[in-house]
């Protein structure tokens, strides 16, 4: 398949994705629940920032010494980095600008670019880690995969990203989170790496 072959399907499926795109948002605000999300939706945006979730979960484990944290902090932590990385380079790669209603979102880098989602998958990469990764109240599994899942309808909604920007970030978060299943850190190794984060001595040295 030539160059030119290859560009013009990849046109056909931008511009199909747009129109699609712009049918389910006019789709979607036909209904009360979904025209209420949009209110919602800068608290959403907010909620599953890359940075806020970079920082938010530094301070976290920086605040905490309780020792069997330890495993669950850095192995989400490493997926935070690894999402962040992937998306960026992706988004570099791949060059898709945003909706042209997406003016008024502050961007910076690669995140000025639209394909894939970020938002989208941080919001499934965390939605597998608590679900999937390790034991969370089976109680707590409805909202954080209604948290995931508006997070995700709220970038179309926004015109942030186009239905298949979501679709791909929500993919990629799925594979993230199983990936970290393979690699996951033991927790003796996360207690040294946050004893040497810390300055402080393993807690398996101390004594």
């Amino acid at each position: 398949m030539t160059k030119l072959k290859k560009s013009s399907i990849l046109q056909l499926i931008a511009e199909q994705d747009i129109k699609l795109t712009n049918r389910f948002v006019h789709f979607l605000s036909q209904f009360s629940t979904f025209r209420s999300l949009r209110i919602h939706s800068k608290i959403l945006e907010v909620s599953c920032n890359g940075i806020a979730w970079l920082v938010s979960w530094i301070i976290f484990i920086w605040l905490t010494s309780s020792q069997h944290l330890h495993q669950v902090q850095v192995n989400m932590l490493v997926g935070l980095l690894l999402d962040i990385l992937i998306i960026a380079v992706l988004k570099s790669l791949a060059r898709r600008r945003r909706p042209v209603d997406s003016k008024d979102m502050l961007t910076i880098g690669p995140d000025k670019f639209s394909f894939p989602s970020g938002h989208a998958s941080r919001a499934f990469y965390v939605l597998f880690f608590f679900t999937k990764l390790i034991t969370i109240p089976v109680i707590c599994w409805m909202p954080i995969t209604v948290w995931a899942l508006s997070v995700v309808i709220s970038r179309i909604i926004l015109r942030r990203h186009y239905i298949l920007d979501v679709i791909a970030g929500a993919l990629i978060g799925i594979c993230e989170a199983l990936f970290l299943q393979i690699i996951w850190i033991s927790d003796e190794t996360a207690i040294s790496i946050v004893g040497f984060l810390s300055e402080d001595k393993p807690f398996s040295e101390v004594n």
